[in-house]
């Protein structure tokens, strides 16, 4: 009465086939495409089932089975044990919302070398004051990571080490040791023994975050994954990976600067897209509380092609300077060279300073950057990037004391941001006296003192506002 058919499925965006193909033709993702059996129930099916159910039957399971709690009204549910527990890192607390869930899973990500390990490893200690820790190396000997900890003084009694990559020895360490947090590093290490593929493979990867998954939430354990990056910067193995965890965090940084900043990109318990800010150094991660100065560099006199922008992370102002360098192309595509901005946004930009404010830049080399490593990506920082290009283009300088905050539309207008308010007072407090800001603006920030505000309806009109005299 059923009949089970065989089809293929795309492990990362859910396309079905009904034949294997090597390419997923929705993500357009490489080696993704695996087979699944889904059974096909008639309504005669159906009806010899029953709705009670029967075992071994196509429709036994609508008669239900055991539940591991009982449903309760919401208003009776204990809260508390949710609650925060504070890692001990200022910065990363503050990325997490205030701390570990207990049973909550995290996915940190960043390139080989950022220093994941350091990090994760300083918290660990940390925690361990308060009860045992488990960190589990997939990717190094037990001796390599106690050299890092004696180095960045990370040793304590309460944290415990070993180098295991199969998923049942590490389950029968989380049962030996009751940890109240455990540390992978790094799933892509870890295999399961009773399933197919390599270690770091698709089906690998989502059936080894799966059982840890469980694992952390029957035990009421934190649990954080390292997690390898593609070359593109996304989280390497399946999408599924992302959705499991409860937490999603991205490592970024240079490795020609010391500068390292945690973002959170999904957060069940807390902001999404904050940032906490990190000074790596021979000693290990130190915590930056005030990092606004790392972004802005300091000239004697007033420069062409500089702007100072304060960009918004989560609910942290950054001041953030921006800096262009515009000249005469000697090739028959002028280049267009970005760093730490969004390229089509500074694309964008140029054309609108062309069209609208008759910035002549189409046989000129542009060059657009950001100071300290950091990157920007957030609208507010069009009218910046506006005014660095213009101030170039022009040989003229904005003066030292101005900031300038906005979103560029096409037609060449300034639109308002959110959270100009607390930009402003960011700015006040680094010595800045003057913001041109969107129009509107200024209702908002009629409060903040000892700042000129002057709104602009259009780029034309900011242009003309910051590089006269």
């Amino acid at each position: 009465m059923a009949k089970s058919t065989a089809g293929f499925r795309c492990v990362e965006c859910g396309w079905q086939t009904p034949k294997w193909t090597g390419r997923c033709g929705e993500c357009q993702a490489w080696g993704t495409v695996e087979e699944t059996v889904a059974p096909r129930l008639v309504r005669a099916g159906i009806r010899a089932a029953g709705y009670a159910g029967g075992t071994g039957s196509p429709g036994g399971r609508l008669g239900g089975g055991p539940v591991s709690t009982a449903a309760m009204p919401i208003g009776k549910v204990d809260a508390a044990e949710a609650s925060a527990r504070p890692t001990g890192l200022d910065e990363l607390d503050r990325v997490l919302g205030g701390g570990l869930v207990p049973g909550a899973v995290l996915l940190l990500a960043g390139e080989p070398g950022v220093g994941k390990s350091t990090l994760l490893l300083e918290a660990g200690a940390l925690v361990a004051e308060e009860g045992p820790v488990l960190y589990i190396t997939g990717e190094e000997s037990a001796a390599q990571v106690r050299l890092r900890a004696d180095r960045i003084g990370a040793v304590s009694e309460n944290l415990y080490l070993a180098a295991e990559t199969d998923l049942d020895a590490i389950i029968s360490h989380v049962r030996e040791v009751q940890p109240r947090l455990l540390i992978i590093d790094s799933v892509q290490t870890i295999a399961a023994g009773d399933v197919e593929g390599v270690p770091g493979g698709v089906t690998q990867v989502r059936e080894v975050a799966a059982a840890l998954t469980a694992v952390a939430k029957d035990r009421a354990m934190a649990t954080i994954l390292v997690g390898h990056v593609t070359k593109d910067g996304s989280v390497a193995g399946p999408r599924t990976l992302e959705h499991l965890v409860d937490v999603v965090l991205h490592f970024e940084g240079d490795r020609h600067s010391r500068l390292r900043m945690v973002r959170a990109v999904k957060n069940r318990y807390g902001p999404t897209d904050e940032v906490g800010c990190f000074d790596l150094g021979e000693y290990g991660l130190i915590g930056l509380a005030d990092p606004s100065g790392l972004f802005v560099s300091r000239h004697r006199e007033p420069v062409p092609g500089t702007c100072v922008t304060v960009t918004l992370e989560g609910r942290r102002p950054l001041l953030a300077e921006v800096q262009a360098l515009v000249g005469p192309s000697v090739l028959d595509v002028p280049r267009r060279v970005t760093s730490g901005l969004d390229s089509s946004r500074v694309g964008m930009v140029l054309a609108v300073l062309q069209r609208r404010a008759d910035v002549k830049v189409g046989r000129q080399d542009v060059y657009a950057a950001t100071v300290g490593g950091v990157r920007l990506t957030e609208p507010s920082v069009d009218l910046a990037v506006a005014l660095a290009l213009a101030s170039s283009m022009a040989n003229l300088s904005v003066p030292q004391e101005v900031i300038a905050i906005g979103e560029v539309g096409l037609a060449g207008e300034v639109r308002n941001v959110a959270g100009v308010p607390r930009r402003i007072a960011e700015a006040e407090r680094m010595g800045f006296r003057r913001a041109i800001v969107p129009v509107g603006a200024i209702a908002a920030t009629s409060g903040t003192s000892g700042v000129e505000i002057i709104e602009v309806e259009e780029v034309r009109r900011a242009l003309a506002v910051a590089l006269r005299g």
